[in-house]
Formats: C-alpha cells, structure tokens, sequence
C-alpha cells in the first residue's frame, strides 16, 4: 500500500509500512468500509497530524487517545475540531489554562492547526474510530504504530517536549529518553479530571521556556 503521508516521515517510518501489522491495519479498515461503517476522520485526513507537522520540524507532541466520534469533528489532529465546529469539552479547558498560563484569548475556534504547522505534532494513539463507538479501533494496531512514531522521535532527535496529558499518554513515557528530552506531564484536560493537576500545569508558558534553552522559537499558541 502507498500510503499518502509527508516524505520525511515517509522514510523516517518505512520499515513500519512494511510489517505484518500495518497491512492487517489496512485490512481492517477496508473490511470495516465493504461492512458500512462511517469511520473517522475521513481517509485523507488520517495521517493529517504527519502532513502538517513534518519529521524535521516536530518540536513538540501532544498525544491524545482516540479521535472524536461524532460527525464532522475528528480532523486527524489531536484535541482539534475543524473550524466552525464547536470545541469539545476538553479543549475548552486547554483554553482556559492558556487563559490563565498566558493571558490568550479563549478562541471561538477549535481548529489547532497552526499550533501543527508550528512544530507541534498533534498525535492520538489511535488514528481511527468508528463512528459514535469510541476506542472502536484501538486494537486494531494503530498503537503499535503510534508507539513507533514516539520510539523514532525520541532516537533521532533531540530537546523535543512531550506533553502527557492523563494517565493514558503518561504511560507512553516508557518510549522516551527522558536524558535527551523534557517530558511535562499533568491530568487529562478533561472535565471529570482537569481540576486534579491539569489545571495551574503552565504547561504552554514552560514549553515555550524549554524551546528558548534549547534554540528554538517559541509556539505562538494564539489562534
């Protein structure tokens, strides 16, 4: 299968393109179309995290879990809703705590594509749903290739910041090398959740503060 994603993580990612478990992912998800099934996002933004954040410029990664489930809001972006849907509960919140870390507007959008094209890479673990079944395709291998999307970041490059969100995201800490990395982590911005440590995290202000020591430009988290 050829798949449609950026170049440099094309090769940064080939030997995963070719093993058992990539085909039985595409297999799944054709079988999952011949048996009517709406999934999400649509197919050309499944590998939209990777199109808009290339390999060479990650600077950070956001991981969430599991793109949304209803119609119209999975974009391929973790967290992001594509302009002119309103934004989810949980992102309501991560604009609140960008309110109180540094003084940012609460946006009307919920679309986080400029945060991608900045540097940070907006990856869920899984990269498929099934419409209105959340975690529907979680064991259908996208977790083995996520993880190796983490496992690879963190060989070949240095001074990325990994935001870890919830305990979920916190146990991929495994797949970073915490001596070449900064690893921020606090509660799921979720609303059963967001107050036990999500909330005064100043993870965006401390991001920004990690970039500058290691000669980066900043996220500009306005939007």
């Amino acid at each position: 299968m050829d798949v449609k994603i950026e170049e440099s993580w094309k090769s940064a990612l080939k030997q995963e393109f070719t093993k058992p478990y990539f085909q039985e992912i595409v297999a799944f998800l054709k079988t999952e179309k011949m048996q009517g099934k709406t999934i999400y996002p649509p197919g050309p933004l499944i590998f939209n995290a990777f199109n808009h954040t290339t390999f060479t410029n990650v600077k950070v990664v956001l991981l969430g879990q599991d793109p949304y489930h209803g119609p119209g809001q999975a974009m391929g972006l973790s967290f992001s809703v594509a302009a002119g849907v309103p934004p989810p509960p949980s992102l309501v919140n991560i604009y609140k705590e960008l309110h109180k870390d540094i003084g940012m507007a609460i946006p009307k959008t919920g679309d986080l594509t400029p945060w991608a094209n900045q540097g940070v890479l907006l990856l869920n673990a899984a990269l498929t749903v099934r419409a209105n079944e959340p975690a529907s395709h979680s064991k259908a291998g996208w977790m083995q290739f996520t993880d190796a999307v983490i496992r690879r970041i963190s060989e070949e490059k240095k001074g990325v910041v990994f935001l870890l969100w919830g305990r979920f995201a916190q146990e991929k800490q495994v797949l970073i090398d915490a001596t070449k990395h900064h690893v921020l982590k606090a509660a799921h911005p979720s609303p059963f959740s967001a107050d036990k440590g999500f909330f005064g995290c100043r993870h965006f202000s401390k991001t920004n503060e990690l970039l500058a020591k290691e000669g980066l430009d900043p996220i500009d988290w306005s939007l």
